[in-house]
């Protein structure tokens, strides 16, 4: 696999990082020093990532168990801890993880406004008093475009926004276009959106599964059937799968794992949680 590539994209404030899956946009508000800084320390910390994984890869696909060595693996099994009700591997939280290790190693020391890493959707985020970032929202991977934005605040208690669902990057168990997530931090929202997508399931000769093991021989999933495709679905169908993530997502944030939720299928939307404005706004659509 080719070494780590990092590159300062034309805007000449965005850094590129990537290395093999992982990739990274990384951005920092500020003084000019101070982000020079900043950017330089991610950069400096950003190699040791994926040989880090690859040295755990064979733990961390198993369901959640004993500690884990290395600092991105440790808060993946941090933020799946929570959830030991349910089949989960740390792999659950690996892009969230990634955000929220490269955003601490971001601002670390650094007087900052505010920075965001964005891991393939997966976003952690820093705000100092007073900052704002503006985040927004794809409600279909398959048809790339913003459907709704929301500002996060320094008063809100979010730092980390992840996606999932069937058309994503990893296999979903359950049929849900999209589920996004706003919690604590990134690691939290991605396994909280996993399983929220998962959740979002119904019975239907329109859904298409395959063994997980199929697709991908080292699938944390190993046999587990995972959704390949789902034609259009009667009405009655969507409402029962969104209702079953729904009730997911509201045990979630009775519990305090996640702050907000939007559950996306088949052109209809459920909110659940504290879900700001603008998310309500494309419920609403």
């Amino acid at each position: 696999m080719p070494g780590a590539q990092i590159a300062l994209l034309p805007d000449g404030r965005r850094l590129h990082l990537n290395h093999g899956p992982i990739d990274l946009i990384v951005e920092a508000f500020g003084a000019g020093t101070e982000m020079e800084l900043a950017c330089r320390q991610a950069v400096d910390n950003f190699p040791d990532i994926l040989p880090g994984l690859v040295s755990e890869l064979s733990d961390l696909r198993r369901p959640v168990g004993e500690p884990l060595r290395g600092p991105v693996a440790c808060r993946m099994r941090e933020a799946c801890l929570p959830h030991d009700g349910v089949f989960v591997t740390p792999m659950a939280a690996v892009a969230g993880s990634v955000a929220d290790h490269m955003l601490a190693a971001l601002i670390e020391g650094r007087d900052l406004e505010k920075a965001y890493v964005n891991n393939g959707g997966d976003i952690a985020l820093y705000l100092a008093e007073g900052a704002s970032l503006t985040a927004g929202l794809v409600a279909d991977y398959h048809l790339p475009s913003l459907d709704a934005s929301c500002e996060i605040g320094y008063s809100m208690p979010v730092r980390g926004i992840a996606t999932s669902g069937w058309k994503g990057r990893s296999h979903s168990l359950g049929i849900a276009d999209s589920v996004t997530v706003l919690a604590k931090n990134a690691a939290a929202a991605d396994v909280a959106a996993t399983l929220i997508a998962n959740a979002v399931d119904a019975e239907d000769p329109a859904v298409r599964r395959a063994p997980a093991s199929d697709l991908d021989p080292d699938s944390d999933l190993g046999d587990r059937l995972v959704t390949v495709d789902v034609d259009p679905l009667r009405q009655e169908t969507v409402d029962e799968a969104l209702s079953r993530g729904e009730a997911s997502a509201e045990d979630m944030a009775r519990a305090g794992h996640i702050v907000a939720a939007v559950l996306v299928l088949q052109g209809s939307y459920r909110t659940v949680g504290d879900a700001p404005a603008g998310l309500l706004s494309a419920a609403a659509a």
